[in-house]
């Protein structure tokens, strides 16, 4: 009996100091708060709530990187999966790696590592830690696999552009592998099949100047390889998976994957919620528990571009996937004993509200005085948007007036205040939402160097 009751208090004991048999980590690219916020009021109402609004721990954190004080997604997610500020576009390496750029191939692809063996050393990735202690480890994306936040979570590099040595670095045994990885990521999901497959004139262009096809390796390792949702859903959770739903480019945005007729591959691609829910479903297999990244990544390539109503839908369908593996977790994990969660983001954007907007406003139209409920006007007496950035394309040398169907088509730029070629993140804090095993240690403001350090200390590290 005392033995019993002292294993017993070994268990809670456990249990209080957070460990957990599984992570999911959500990373919402570029997903700030003026983000989050705008995609709440757009689906739900300024009353309303997003799920991972709904998840009762929260924090604010810090995103500058080594070299600036507003960061890109490569050291921002290496800073989350290894604890270690590095400069900007280096992914999982030392602090004083500098980020050389890949050159040109004979085909004019940036196929060429210019990475030298002394720039730099590899730092160790939360996914590197829970493959060697026999856990399943998965990375997915709505993004080319090889982008900047999946490959921070299993690749070491100089410079993020260098993808196609990214894509190497997946393929166990293969030249330029990740040894780190052991027997290799259990599953991988996202766009740009092309940095895994052999260059052609014709079909490929922007294909492997080297003539390897990864995707075939991978299959003789016992991979299962899919094209389509179709193959996704037809894998057996027995085997290691890699779903590369684009042929040479990231997956469709959400408002264009889901557009009747379907649009280019996008009727064929699975949603994040999808790949989500089947990526838990391989992972399980696992006896010892699993990490896995989930990346809406498109959220950020929007908000490049000015498109604040794609930048939404996709923070939506990201917030879809968020709950679909709550939803999935609990029929195993009623109360998320065995299970953590984490949402956050990598940085933030200009994305900024505008005005006083009556409630009730669309908030992708223009605005409307809460008082009157007519259009607010600048002081030259022109509409304006609610939503605007603070940088970008979009700065008309003479402003006029918005009209309603303008703003809120699928296509609209919202105007911008400094005018650049693209719009850049920006360097505020993000939020952090936490529920599940070891959730109660994500709290105040932190370094994202410091999600790390909480991650492995939930996995028991």
């Amino acid at each position: 009996m005392i033995a019993a009751a002292l294993a017993l208090g070994f268990v809670n004991a456990a249990n209080a100091a957070g460990e957990a048999k599984n992570i999911i980590f959500f990373l919402g690219d570029g997903m700030g708060p003026s983000t989050i916020t705008a995609s709440r009021i757009y689906k739900y109402g300024e009353d309303g709530s997003l799920t991972m609004d709904k998840l009762e721990r929260t924090a604010r954190v810090k995103t500058y990187s080594y070299d600036a004080q507003t960061t890109d997604s490569a050291p921002s997610m290496a800073a989350y999966m290894t604890g270690v500020k590095m400069a900007n576009e280096v992914i999982s390496m030392s602090p004083e790696t500098v980020a050389t750029p890949p050159g040109k191939d004979a085909n004019g692809n940036l196929g060429v590592n210019n990475c030298a063996a002394n720039n730099g050393t590899s730092v160790a990735t939360i996914l590197e830690l829970a493959k060697a202690k026999g856990k399943a480890v998965g990375s997915i994306t709505t993004t080319e696999l090889t982008h900047a936040t999946p490959a921070a979570t299993y690749s070491h590099i100089c410079n993020r552009n260098a993808q196609y040595a990214i894509a190497a670095q997946a393929v166990p045994g293969g030249a330029g592998y990740n040894s780190a990885l052991g027997d290799g990521v259990d599953v991988l999901m996202g766009g740009g099949r092309n940095h895994f497959t052999p260059y052609n004139a014709t079909t490929n262009k922007a294909g492997r100047a080297d003539g390897r096809d990864l995707l075939a390796e991978l299959a003789a390792k016992g991979y299962t390889v899919a094209a389509t949702k179709a193959d996704m859903a037809a894998a057996p959770n027995g085997k290691k998976f890699i779903g590369l739903y684009s042929s040479k480019s990231h997956l469709e945005y959400e408002l264009d994957r889901s557009a009747t007729p379907p649009v280019g591959e996008g009727a064929n691609q699975p949603s994040l919620a999808e790949m989500t829910v089947k990526a838990m479903d391989l992972l399980s297999q696992n006896s010892n528990g699993y990490f896995l990244m989930v990346e809406g990544g498109r959220i950020d390539h929007a908000l490049h571009g000015t498109n604040a109503k794609r930048a939404l839908t996709d923070t939506i369908a990201f917030d879809d996937a968020v709950k679909a593996a709550l939803d999935k977790a609990r029929l195993t994990d009623p109360t998320l004993a065995n299970t953590l969660i984490v949402v956050t983001a990598d940085h933030d954007h200009t994305l900024a509200f505008n005005g006083y907007g009556k409630r009730g406003n669309p908030i992708l139209d223009i605005n409307r005085d809460y008082k009157t409920g007519q259009p607010s006007k600048d002081a030259d007496g022109n509409t304006y948007t609610t939503l605007v950035f603070g940088n970008g394309p979009n700065r008309p040398a003479l402003r006029t007036n918005v009209d309603s169907a303008t703003a809120l088509g699928n296509d609209y730029l919202q105007e911008t205040g400094v005018r650049l070629s693209s719009e850049t993140h920006g360097g505020g804090d993000v939020k952090l939402f936490a529920t599940g095993a070891g959730a109660k240690s994500f709290k105040g403001t932190i370094d994202n160097t410091k999600v790390f350090t909480l991650l492995k200390t939930v996995f028991g590290f």
